[in-house]
C-alpha cells in the first residue's frame, strides 16, 4: 500500500455508505462513485462489498483501482469473493490471482467451495500451483498454514549493495521486504538482517559481518497460536518458519498473527458464552444458523442441570422442615457460579496468552487456594451478617435462627473454596486433554459448581440442623 494510502484519514465527509454506493451503482453513476472510493483504505471498500446486492459485485469490481484491487479482494468477506470468482472470466481469474500472495489465496481456497477452490488452482500458475498445495498440505491450527512462501533470502558472504540488488529485483513479489533472511547454500536459516541495518551499512559491508545470528523462528508445525504469540512477544514484523532440518520455507507476517489472535479469541468468547463458534456476522447468519450454534450447548446444559433439580428432590424432607433454607438457594448457586467463572476466565485468559501452561496446575492450585479462603472468609462473615440483620431481626423470619446463619455462612465460604479449586483446574485439565479450555468456561463451571454447592448446603444443614 502506497503512503498515500497510510496517510489516509477518515471524515465524515470521506466515508461512502453503503446507501450512497447503491445508489450511484442503480444510476449508473460510475464516475462519481469511481472518484469516491479513490482514496478509500481497502478494508473499507471490502466491507461495502458486504453490504450491496451482489448482482452489484462485479460492475463495483470494474471500477476499482486496479492496482488495489487485489488487495480490496482480500478483505471482500467469503460470499463477495464467490460471487466475484463466478462471475470472473478465466482471464479476469487468472489476472486477479497473479496479484495475491500465496497465503491470501490458501484463505480464500479454504473457504470456497470445491467446485470454485478447484478453478482458482486450475487458473493459477504453475509455480503459485506447487506453493499454494504446499501450504494447503499443513494442518489448519499450525504454523505452516498460515505463512507466505514469499521471502527474501539472502547469503552471508554478498555485500550490502549486492543484497540491495536482490532486493530491488524481487520486492514486487514479496509479501515484506522489512527484514531479510540469511542462508547458506543447503537454505538453512542462520540469520536476519533488517532494511534498516543493510540501509545505515556501508555498501561493501558483508551480511555475515553485520547480520543478526541469533534468530527467533518456529517450526511449520508449531501451533498457530504459539507463532502468534512470538510474534507479538518479541515485537517482531515477520517471523521465519523452518522445516525439521531448519531450513527457510516461509514467514508468518505480523498481519496473519493479528487474524489468528482475533480468530481465537472470537472462537473462546463464543465456546466462553456455550455457543458453537461460528466465522458468519451476527448480521448475515440465519435465524436457524444461529439457533444450530446454540441449543447444543443448552441441551447439554440443561440436561446437566438435571443433577440440582434430582439433589433438591433428595433433600425435599430436609426443606420441608426448615423451609427457610430454600430462600438461601438462589444466593449461594449465584455466588459459587461467579467465584468459579472468575477463576476460570483468569486462567483461560492466561492459557490463551502462554502466561500459564499445563504443568503449573500445582502453582495455580496453591494460589487459587489462598485467594478463595481470603474470598470465602469475606463473604461468610458479610453474609452471616447479612442474614441476622435482615432476615432474622428486620424481616422478623423466625425460622431463620443462629444456626441456619451459620449454615448458610460456612457453606458459602465452603462453596467458594470449592468454586475456585475446580474453576482454575478444570481448564488446566481440558488444555491437557487436548480440549479447548474455553469449554470449561461460565456456562460449564456454574452447572458444575451449581451441583456441588446444593450438596455441601445441604449436608451442613443436615449435620447442624439434625434435618
Amino acid at each position: 500500500m502506497t503512503e498515500e494510502k497510510n496517510e489516509w484519514k477518515e471524515t465524515e465527509e470521506d466515508i461512502l455508505s453503503a446507501d450512497e454506493a447503491l445508489s450511484l451503482l442503480e444510476e449508473k453513476r460510475y464516475a462519481a462513485l469511481r472518484a469516491r472510493i479513490a482514496d478509500l483504505p481497502a478494508a473499507d471498500i471490502g466491507i461495502l462489498f458486504s453490504e450491496i446486492p451482489t448482482e452489484y459485485h462485479r460492475v463495483f469490481y470494474r471500477l476499482l483501482p486496479k492496482e488495489y484491487a487485489a488487495e480490496i479482494f482480500v478483505e471482500m468477506d467469503n460470499e463477495a469473493q464467490e460471487s466475484l470468482i463466478s462471475s470472473f472470466s478465466d482471464g479476469e481469474l487468472q489476472e486477479m490471482l497473479s496479484e495475491l500472495f500465496y497465503d491470501d489465496t490458501v484463505d480464500i481456497i479454504e473457504e470456497m467451495p470445491a467446485g470454485v477452490a478447484a478453478r482458482i488452482l486450475k487458473n493459477s500458475s504453475p509455480e503459485a500451483r506447487r506453493a499454494i498445495n504446499q501450504l494447503l498440505r499443513y494442518p489448519s491450527d499450525s504454523a505452516g498454514s498460515i505463512m507466505t512462501t514469499e521471502v527474501v533470502a539472502l547469503r552471508r558472504d554478498m555485500t550490502v549493495d549486492q543484497a540491495f540488488r536482490i532486493i530491488r529485483q524481487v520486492a514486487i513479489d514479496k509479501e515484506t521486504i522489512y527484514t531479510c533472511y540469511v542462508t547458506d547454500e543447503a537454505r538453512h536459516l542462520i540469520g536476519v538482517v533488517s532494511a534498516k541495518t543493510l540501509l545505515i551499512s556501508p555498501l561493501d559491508a558483508v551480511l555475515g559481518d553485520i547480520m543478526e545470528d541469533r534468530v527467533i523462528f518456529v517450526n511449520t508445525l508449531t501451533d498457530r497460536e504459539e507463532a502468534a504469540r512470538k510474534l507479538h512477544k518479541y515485537d517482531l514484523l515477520a517471523l521465519p518458519v523452518v522445516d525439521t532440518e531448519e531450513r527457510l520455507i516461509g514467514i508468518i507476517t505480523v498481519d496473519d498473527a493479528i487474524d489468528v489472535i482475533s480468530e481465537e479469541q472470537e472462537a473462546d468468547f463464543s465456546m466462553m458464552a456455550a455457543i458453537t463458534p461460528d466465522e458468519t456476522p451476527y448480521s448475515r447468519a440465519s435465524v436457524f444458523s444461529i439457533w444450530k450454534s446454540r441449543i447444543p450447548w443448552l441441551l447439554i446444559l440443561t440436561l446437566t442441570a438435571t443433577f440440582t433439580g434430582m439433589i433438591i428432590s433428595g433433600f425435599e424432607s430436609a426443606l420441608a422442615t426448615c423451609v427457610a433454607l430454600t430462600a438461601f438457594i438462589p444466593m449461594l448457586m449465584g455466588t459459587g457460579g461467579n467465584a468459579g467463572s472468575q477463576a476460570s476466565t483468569t486462567v483461560i485468559r492466561g492459557l490463551s496468552l502462554g502466561e500459564i501452561e499445563t504443568g503449573d496446575v500445582l502453582r495455580v492450585l496453591w494460589k487459587e487456594l489462598r485467594v478463595s479462603l481470603l474470598c470465602a472468609v469475606s463473604l461468610a462473615i458479610v453474609t452471616f451478617g447479612k442474614v441476622m440483620l435482615i432476615d432474622n431481626l428486620l424481616l422478623q423470619n423466625p425460622e431463620v435462627t443462629l444456626t441456619v446463619a451459620v449454615v448458610v455462612a460456612v457453606t458459602l465460604a465452603l462453596t467458594v473454596v470449592c468454586a475456585k479449586l475446580l474453576g482454575c483446574s478444570l481448564p488446566l485439565l481440558a488444555k491437557k486433554v487436548g480440549l479447548d479450555p474455553a469449554v470449561m468456561a461460565n456456562p460449564f463451571i456454574t452447572t458444575v459448581v451449581d451441583t456441588v454447592s446444593l450438596l455441601l448446603y445441604f449436608l451442613i444443614a443436615g449435620s447442624l440442623l439434625g434435618i
